[in-house]
């Protein structure tokens, strides 16, 4: 792959880009304090400000690593992130990355996590080289999935008591789409 570093993308409503240190207070108010948000995730909602901006201080440090995928999701019209989305992982070997993804609950429903994913999906295929881009979400968070399918990804199965999150040890549905499949 060629790796360029998170690169700032815009759509018809969103631009991601690069968090600052001044999104941490954004991020604790508008998605990471949310329990809700946090439930099918692996890490859990922040219950100070401070866990926020530590978080943000270690994420703005490694933007210098061309590898490091993680982009503010900010909606036009808000000014401010309202989620990310970044490249949790990846094999270089196979020219793979997993995405994982998540937003407030106030912009649930509204298309925009698809909107973001797509954009992503585009440049891991286009600028990076990707030639694997997949995901999951627990089987009780079916509405992920939804963002999944509407980006192109296709359900390949269930992967039993494979992750740990906040509901404890839970499976995982797979979800992926190839360079090919555009």
């Amino acid at each position: 792959m060629k790796h360029c570093g998170t690169q700032r993308l815009e759509t018809e409503r969103l631009i991601l880009r690069r968090f600052v240190i001044e999104d941490a207070a954004a991020m604790y108010k508008n998605w990471a304090s949310d329990a809700d948000v946090t439930k099918y995730l692996s890490w859990p909602a922040h219950t100070s400000p401070e866990i926020s901006e530590n978080l943000m201080a270690e994420w703005v440090k490694k933007y210098g690593d061309e590898k490091f995928y993680q982009w503010a999701i900010v909606l036009k019209t808000a000014g401010e992130p309202i989620g990310s989305i970044t490249v949790v992982s990846m094999k270089e070997d196979i020219s793979m990355v997993h995405i994982g993804y998540c937003i407030g609950k106030k912009w649930w429903h509204k298309g925009i996590t698809s909107e973001a994913l797509k954009a992503v999906i585009d440049f891991l295929f286009d600028e990076v080289g990707a030639n694997r881009i997949e995901s999951y979400h627990d089987p009780n968070n079916p509405n992920s999935g939804g963002v999944m399918k509407k980006c192109g990804m296709k359900y390949e199965g269930t992967l039993r008591s494979c992750k740990k999150t906040n509901q404890g040890i839970t499976d995982a549905c797979v979800y992926s789409i190839l360079k090919s499949d555009r």
